[in-house]
C-alpha cells in the first residue's frame, strides 16, 4: 500500500523500509491524486526529522519542488526550517566524477540546490506504462 503523505513515507523509511522505494512510491499516489487540493493534502503535514540530515533536507526539497512544479500555489511552511538544509554538498550519483559534479551542479533544481542536494535535472520523473483503454 502507497503511503498517502510525505510525512506517511518518512515513517515508514524510520519503520525500516527501503527509502527509495517508498519514496517512488509515494510520488506515484503524490501523481494519481485527483485534485491539487489533494496533492497539498500530501505534503502539508511536517515529516517527522530523521536524524538523517540527507534524508531530511530530501524531503523538503521534495515537497517544494513538487509544490512547484504541479504548481499547487503555496509551498508548506515546514520546508523553510534550516534543519531542512544541509552544511556541505551533496551528489545523488555515487561516486560522480569531477565533470559529472560539474554538471550536476548546473543541472539540479533550485529547489534542491539550495539544500546543498545536486542532483539530475528531472529528479523525481516516474515511468509509467501505457494506461488500460476504456472500454
Amino acid at each position: 500500500m502507497r503511503p498517502n503523505t510525505l510525512a506517511e513515507a518518512v515513517q515508514r523509511i524510520q519503520a525500516g523500509s527501503e527509502q527509495d522505494v517508498v519514496l517512488a512510491e509515494w510520488v506515484d499516489a503524490f501523481d494519481l491524486a485527483t485534485s491539487d487540493a489533494d496533492r497539498y493534502a500530501s505534503i502539508e503535514p511536517e515529516p517527522e526529522r530523521t536524524g538523517n540530515a540527507r534524508l531530511d533536507a530530501l524531503v523538503g526539497a521534495i515537497a517544494e519542488y513538487l509544490a512547484k512544479q504541479r504548481r499547487l500555489g503555496r509551498v508548506p511552511p515546514w520546508v523553510s526550517d534550516p534543519a531542512r538544509r544541509l552544511t556541505s554538498p551533496w551528489f545523488t550519483t555515487a561516486s560522480p566524477s569531477d565533470g559529472m559534479r560539474e554538471y550536476l551542479s548546473f543541472a539540479s533544481p533550485a529547489e534542491f540546490a539550495s539544500r546543498n542536494i545536486f542532483t539530475e535535472e528531472r529528479p523525481l520523473r516516474r515511468a509509467r506504462g501505457p494506461q488500460p483503454a476504456k472500454t
